[in-house]
């Protein structure tokens, strides 16, 4: 059937009412982005002619699969696709410059220790070498970074992430601190090198992944956030640069200038990398999303 269906004064009228656009009440910007959605999932079905047992599998899926939607997002392309999208604004905003952007992933957990000096992530025994990391946060003409604060977590050697770990076996807050920096903006740390992981076995994403041909790896990474009053907070993450699977991320997150190469002796890997913030343009920007994250 021609996608002209959807345009038809029945279909054009459900979505109407469905969006809630003929009555007063509510939101008017979720009315029209409800509507937008709806219409959307409407031409795919029309254009692609899905059943409708094949609809309601797909409902099934997203059901069962609910506790993995922070793995389907950036598995899809949608998380990467925000990074484009706010790289794209700033660009035509005239700001440029500074460490990319990258994906959060949802892994994250507030409240980790406040930390200061050289660090040590993790005293939990774990079958690998140890990841020495430092470098610099400075500002987009290479100022100095007053109050910042770098937030650093990353999986063990097995790919689990603590408070996320279905073994139970690692501490709380296991490769997860928030370093306070000092006025020189430096920063020290080291734990157990982390290694590259696939999604759980089994799962709804790894069951995704199959049915379109692709894999669900990530290389051996680490997440940071980065703020400093005055400067936009920095969501980005660093892959290592010699992982097989660098240039092929299950979820996008490799991205030009966050690959650095470790220094490997023996069974030890170093990496020096430095942030560069931009200014905030206001007291919004130094602050991060209104992402759902996990507390402890």
């Amino acid at each position: 059937m021609n996608q002209d269906f959807v345009d038809s004064p029945a279909v054009q009228s459900l979505l109407l009412r469905a969006s809630g656009l003929d009555s007063d009440g509510g939101d008017p910007r979720l009315k029209t982005i409800i509507r937008d959605l709806v219409e959307a999932a409407m031409r795919t079905i029309v254009r692609h002619n899905v059943t409708e047992s094949e609809f309601w599998n797909a409902i099934k899926y997203f059901q069962n699969g609910a506790a993995e939607f922070g793995l389907i997002v950036p598995g899809v392309g949608l998380e990467h696709f925000l990074d484009l999208f706010m790289d794209a604004k700033d660009a035509e905003a005239g700001m440029s410059g500074g460490t990319p952007r990258t994906i959060e992933g949802p892994l994250y957990v507030e409240g980790a220790p406040l930390v200061e000096g050289d660090v040590n992530l993790t005293e939990d025994p774990d079958d690998t070498g140890t990841l020495y990391m430092n470098g610099q946060v400075r500002g987009p003409d290479g100022e100095l970074v007053q109050g910042a604060i770098l937030h650093v977590w990353h999986a063990n050697s097995q790919g689990w992430y603590s408070h996320f770990d279905p073994t139970r076996e690692q501490t709380p807050f296991n490769n997860r601190r928030r370093i306070k920096l000092g006025a020189d903006g430096r920063y020290s740390f080291h734990s157990k090198t982390p290694n590259g992981y696939s999604v759980p076995p089994g799962g709804a994403t790894e069951m995704l992944m199959k049915a379109i041909g692709r894999h669900g790896n990530r290389p051996a990474h680490v997440h940071f956030f980065v703020e400093a009053p005055g400067y936009r907070a920095l969501t980005t993450q660093i892959n290592f640069g010699d992982d097989p699977f660098a240039a092929d991320d299950f979820a996008f997150g490799t991205r030009e200038g966050l690959l650095p190469v470790p220094n490997r002796q023996g069974d030890s890997a170093y990496i020096a990398f430095d942030f560069v913030l931009q200014r905030a343009t206001g007291a919004q920007d130094e602050g991060f999303s209104n992402r759902s994250r996990s507390a402890a």
